[in-house]
């Protein structure tokens, strides 16, 4: 095996951190996944510790006992460590970009991996992903601030980006643009005037502004109004908004 792909990360990590992307998994690919027993599910980047591998298979095996995962990291000491807590279903690999699995993954998650590279270098390192894909597999790539309040992911296939999505706590929510900070990589240097992401968080904003009297029914009945306001102009693919998700066609928030 040549060396792992990819730098190390600071490897900050905390429990729960990944939950609502990993609930979102759940809804998003709940007819993917009963279609596709005994798949292999890969936690790219997992961090200084193993929590957001063993939490996410925990999640996920809940509905689908028969899944396989395995957490790659470059760092061989983060590796050692994470094999301490390793349990028949879960093993711990070196490994990056490259994904040195011997079964493709079904699914691949890679959370505040890319946030540290070049913008230009994400398209190649998507491209190696995709490249290790099962069919019809996805991948999930995305960041999220230290305790999972602020999260945004993209959603790839073998060939292309898919959606975007934003997970945002609602209580106390001044603005749902604050997750702008969260973008992924390829995404987080366009927040500014004359791109798609940039219009459609303004209009979030707006929208969520607009439907402050709804707070006296709680923030998610809020959010609830907020997004619904905007399907007419906005090509938003979940029919539910709770606690604060999002998930809105890639085409319309491209990059141009």
């Amino acid at each position: 095996m040549g060396k792992p792909i990819g730098n190390v990360t600071r490897g900050t990590t905390n429990p729960n951190r990944l939950r609502r992307v990993d609930r979102w998994m759940l809804w998003r690919y709940e007819d993917l996944l009963r279609r596709n027993t005994h798949s292999l599910v890969v936690d790219l980047g997992f961090g200084a510790t193993s929590i957001t591998t063993l939490e996410m298979a925990a999640r996920l095996r809940t509905k689908y006992a028969d899944l396989e995962f395995v957490g790659l990291e470059i760092d061989p000491e983060r590796v050692k460590v994470a094999n301490q807590s390793a349990q028949p279903h879960i093993n711990f690999l070196l490994g990056g970009f490259e994904i040195p699995t011997i079964q493709k993954p079904l699914l691949i998650r890679a959370f505040n991996v890319l946030r540290q590279y070049d913008e230009s270098e994400v398209a190649k390192y998507w491209a190696m992903m995709q490249s290790r894909l099962a069919p019809n597999g996805r991948i999930i790539e995305g960041t999220c601030d230290e305790i999972g309040r602020r999260a945004a992911w993209i959603e790839l296939d073998n060939s292309q980006p898919l959606t975007l999505s934003l997970g945002l706590r609602l209580q106390g929510l001044d603005d749902p643009s604050e997750v702008a900070e969260r973008l992924p990589k390829i995404l987080i240097h366009r927040n500014t005037r004359g791109n798609r992401i940039y219009t459609f968080l303004q209009e979030l904003s707006r929208s969520w502004d607009s439907h402050s009297g709804y707070r006296v029914f709680g923030p998610n009945q809020r959010w609830r109004a907020a997004v619904n306001s905007l399907r007419d102009s906005w090509p938003i693919v979940n029919k539910h908004h709770r606690e604060g998700e999002l998930t809105i066609e890639w085409s319309a928030i491209a990059p141009d």
